[in-house]
């Protein structure tokens, strides 16, 4: 039996065990205008959820072997999407990602990078599923065997094949602070830092974002909206900002704006998520 455990829609933790969704905790947000706009969720409730992730799993597989890993690029906005331009530009070689089914990965090609990171979000904890793990080329999941999540090693495994001028994806701030230590032990390799499901974070971890991060989304995360407003070098959005927190941020902001043609006009709902925690 595999079990995958995903925090989603409002960081409510989900259990998906051989496709099928047995468990949803309480969502500790109420309304997300993302999930409002692309799916007409108005409150996050379990059965919405469910729902949701249920769609998913009928949509592109996901947490199952016929999960569609590649996408197209929609010309939209995110961290994956930051990602994927910065991959096409050839600016970075590899990012240090999560996949369900896999653990932490490597990817190279800004499709795998967008489908990889743009459909799912918060993985805490997930099982090997060998069909996903061989899409990925040799040597590029950190753990087959147990399909497990630690981005510290994913750099240092980034090294091992090679890449120079690495990204990676980063939940938690303290490997934020590791990895920019370790980044000291290399004369020619540069770390490239994205926050992402910042939801639910302290002040103190939000300063840390803005001393050890390029690029961080806002998501529901009051701490980290507070303090891009006060340090951030620029920000996107308004509902989910995305804030630069260093000047390597800032150019790869604005490369992926000048991508998709600059800002887009807003228009309709331009509520934030509900509470802000």
């Amino acid at each position: 039996m595999d079990k995958h455990v995903i925090e989603a829609l409002g960081k409510a933790r989900i259990t998906v065990q051989d496709g099928k969704v047995v468990d949803v905790e309480e969502s500790k947000i109420e309304y997300c205008p993302l999930f409002h706009k692309h799916r007409g969720i108005e409150k996050l409730t379990e059965e919405e959820i469910k729902k949701n992730i249920e769609f998913r799993i009928d949509d592109f597989g996901m947490c199952t072997k016929d999960r569609v890993l590649r996408l197209k690029d929609f010309l939209s906005f995110g961290i994956s999407e930051i990602l994927s331009t910065l991959l096409d530009e050839n600016i970075i070689d590899c990012v240090v990602m999560v996949c369900e089914g896999c653990g932490t990965v490597l990817v190279t090609e800004s499709e795998l990078a967008q489908g990889v990171g743009g459909r799912v979000s918060g993985l805490v904890e997930t099982s090997p599923i060998p069909e996903l793990i061989e899409q990925f080329l040799p040597n590029h999941v950190l753990d087959e065997e147990n399909a497990s999540i630690d981005q510290v090693e994913g750099f240092r495994l980034a090294i091992e094949n090679g890449y120079k001028n690495i990204a990676v994806t980063l939940c938690n701030p303290e490997d934020g602070v590791i990895l920019r230590e370790l980044e000291k032990e290399y004369d020619d390799v540069n770390v490239y830092l994205f926050g992402v499901h910042s939801t639910g974070l302290s002040r103190e971890e939000a300063e840390l974002v803005f001393d050890f991060y390029d690029v961080v989304t806002g998501c529901a995360s009051k701490p980290i909206r507070e303090v891009g407003a006060e340090r951030a070098l620029c920000s996107v959005g308004t509902s989910i900002p995305i804030f630069a927190a260093s000047e390597k941020g800032k150019e790869f902001v604005k490369l992926r704006l000048d991508k998709i043609g600059g800002p887009k006009k807003k228009t309709g709902n331009s509520r934030s998520p509900e509470p802000l925690i």
